[in-house]
């Protein structure tokens, strides 16, 4: 079987997981609609029509029975009350394995197999003496005619349409599974095959998929769910699907779009039974006249077989004259691979590369119309490098919606009554860093709500509500993205957390902290102030592992605490990890690459103002690092120095360099191994002359200067 239509087979299913799952905890909270309830059966019933294809035969019998569930939910028959959606939400799970475990060709484990089966018995217990789904609700309502004033086609059956594309069996799918797949949800009543383009024999190839279908199906099921049923094949195939009694337009529509001639395409509906002998020719005749006239001709025959009265007719006649059959644009959407993506921002970033040579290369020569040329060159590949990264941002909200189900879970894991408050969910950062940043945010989550919310009688105590309350909130700030983690519980005990320090050696006795250095304490490996130890927390490992992840995407945590009003962790990272605007500057023959949203200003470095490692900058006195003396650079400083002011976040200090080259743009090159330790610095670049140039760790060198500063 394809791995490449395995792999989207399971990509598509986990995405309809994650819908079934959000739409469920919004039930949960009591905030589901009818749409909200369609939704979940159109995911399970998706995920069961998508495993059909492929003949993932566990993955079909379980869903049946939760879709069988959802449907008497669905009309109205069962409410979806908190124990029930408790059980949908232990049934998605084990959905999710068995789909893991088809996809991989492999059998469920003995005791996951033994808890669908568990499942199932809860599931039939809310089917009672139900055989199955009894849709009549729904059926009823996909059998009315579209609107009183449209004439419409007596014939109960849908009518569907198929044209397979070529590459359908070279892609590994089999055209008649999805018809077999049909004929459970109903009875397909009359069929015609078609052979499309069917080519001579001396170019037939073996590979090429000719077949196309008309049918007539006789169900009680909805579109969505007919729909459904093609979905894994939307894209290599042209379907058509009119419910039954269909305006006349449809029918008039449908013969046009067809590559059949019309007389074929007649008989064809004849032995479809969509139509008789004596109904064809009238229409085939009318169709070789204008459209107005083939609508009057079709209506003609509706009449005179008493289908619909002459004044429907009528109506939708003059409807159709006035309205036209001018369509609304439709947008539409293309998943794009990770590696292709990823293979682009390398080939843009060489293209970055290759465009700064040419700019320096037009600077030292003597023609002005090759710097204009380069110029325009920058320009439009400073667009193209826009628009490529665009590709790569993602809303972080998908992130932060998983969180909905990891606090119901601990919160009822710990009998603690929490809520997540979701903020700036719509905030987009590069898909690389909403990859990683996932489980950095699970620890926080988890360690806010075991140590953070307090219990509900030591709240009610406190005088607070028994809820407590976990936020997640993102916005951009120069440059950066802030991720927060907040908790309305009891903060973080500042005498606590030295006290355990001590007793670990962190730090020594009657040593003297600032508060926020004194928090930051709780990121050392193997601190822990739980006093025993539980399956959250207590080991100390877990904050450690939240700060290495966050310094491997180039970013920081702070920590602000007030105690008894809760606890909130900043997280600021770059907003993506391939390629960004730089500001060229030079010590020596060494060159550095500060990131330009970072950089406020620049100003020339005079014994005026400046005091030790203090400059007063219009009386705000910032600290500030000669790049210099930090790397070790073995050079006469020139006579007049220049000071770059930085700022990360609320912090900002200046760094001392010998020149200002400009803006540059920069291609991120991750550093190896070997200098993985090396501190000050994130990353290289390559400039366009050949040479290196070092990438500056701002937020490091910021905290490095005020460490410096409060040392001496």
């Amino acid at each position: 079987m394809d791995e490449e239509l395995i792999g989207t087979f399971l990509q598509e299913c986990r995405e309809l997981l994650e819908e079934m799952e959000s739409r469920l905890l919004q039930a949960e909270a009591g905030e589901c609609d009818s749409d909200c309830i369609n939704a979940i059966f159109r995911a399970a019933h998706t995920i069961k029509g998508s495993a059909g294809v492929f003949g993932f035969e566990p993955v079909v019998h379980f869903t049946h029975g939760l879709e069988s569930v959802l449907d008497k939910v669905r009309d109205g028959l069962q409410p979806l009350d908190a124990g029930l959606t408790g059980l949908l939400l232990e049934c998605g799970d084990h959905l999710g394995r068995l789909v893991e475990a088809a996809a991989a060709g492999r059998e469920l484990e003995a005791g996951a197999s033994a808890a669908g089966a568990v499942l199932s018995g809860r599931l039939a217990g809310y089917l009672g003496s139900a055989a199955g789904p009894a849709p009549a609700a729904a059926a009823t309502e996909a059998t009315e005619p579209v609107a009183a004033d449209v004439a419409c086609a007596a014939t109960d059956n849908w009518h569907i349409s198929l044209r397979f594309g070529r590459d359908v069996l070279r892609n590994g799918l089999d055209p008649l599974s999805f018809l077999r797949y049909l004929g459970t949800l109903g009875e397909i009543a009359g069929i015609a095959t078609l052979y499309d383009g069917l080519p001579a024999a001396a170019d037939l190839q073996p590979e090429d998929c000719y077949l196309g279908f008309e049918l007539s199906f006789r169900s009680d099921r909805d579109k969505d769910e007919i729909e459904a049923v093609f979905d894994f094949i939307r894209d290599d195939a042209t379907i058509r699907i009119l419910p039954p009694r269909s305006s006349i337009d449809e029918y008039v529509e449908l013969i046009a779009a067809q590559p059949e001639d019309d007389l074929r395409l007649g008989q064809i509906l004849v032995e479809c039974g969509t139509l008789t002998e004596r109904e064809l020719a009238e229409a085939l005749a009318a169709q070789k006249a204008e459209p107005e006239a083939a609508r009057q001709a079709l209506g003609q025959i509706l009449v005179q077989e008493r289908m619909v009265q002459p004044e429907v007719v009528v109506a939708a006649l003059e409807k159709q004259r006035a309205t036209g059959s001018a369509a609304a644009p439709q947008k539409s959407t293309i998943r794009v691979d990770a590696e292709r993506l990823d293979q682009l921002i390398n080939l843009i970033g060489e293209l970055v590369i290759s465009g700064a040579g040419v700019n320096l290369t037009a600077q030292r020569g003597p023609r002005e119309a090759m710097v204009e040329s380069a110029a325009t060159l920058n320009r439009l590949i400073e667009a193209v490098r826009d628009s490529a990264l665009n590709l790569r941002m993602v809303q972080i909200g998908d992130t932060f919606n998983r969180f909905q189900r990891v606090v119901r879970d601990v919160s009822r894991q710990l009998g603690k009554d929490i809520r997540l408050v979701i903020e700036g969910a719509e905030t987009e950062l590069d898909k690389t860093v909403v990859e990683k940043i996932g489980d950095p945010l699970m620890h926080l989550v988890r360690n806010a709500m075991d140590h953070g919310i307090e219990s509900a009688e030591a709240r009610l105590a406190a005088g607070k509500p028994a809820q407590g309350t976990i936020s997640l909130n993102a916005h951009h700030d120069a440059g950066s993205i802030v991720i927060e983690v907040g908790d309305d519980g009891g903060g973080l005990s500042r005498e606590k957390i030295l006290k355990k320090a001590i007793e670990r050696g962190i730090v020594a006795e009657g040593q003297e902290l600032g508060e926020r250095e004194v928090f930051r304490l709780i990121f050392e490996a193997g601190f822990s102030t739980a006093e025993q130890v539980s399956e959250l927390s207590g080991r100390g490992v877990g904050m450690d592992v939240v700060r290495r992840n966050i310094e491997a995407l180039r970013g920081t945590v702070d920590i602000d605490s007030v105690p008894g009003r809760g606890t909130r962790m900043r997280i600021r990272l770059p907003l993506t990890m391939a390629i960004i605007d730089g500001f060229l500057v030079g010590v020596g023959e060494s060159a550095f690459v500060i990131p330009l949203d970072l950089v406020v200003e620049c100003v020339e470095l005079t014994d005026a103002g400046r005091s030790g490692d203090y400059v007063n900058l219009r009386g705000q006195l910032l600290p500030f690092l000669r790049l210099r003396d930090l790397f070790g650079i073995e050079a006469a400083p020139p006579a007049r120095e220049q000071i770059v002011i930085v700022q990360f976040g609320s912090s900002r200090a200046g760094l001392v360099v010998d020149a200002l080259h400009g803006e540059f743009q920069t291609v991120i090159k991750p550093l190896g191994p070997m200098f993985s330790q090396l501190s000050g610095i994130s990353g290289s670049t390559i400039m366009g002359s050949g040479e290196v140039a070092l990438i500056l760790d701002i937020p490091r060198l910021i905290q490095h200067a005020g460490n410096s500063v409060a040392a001496a």
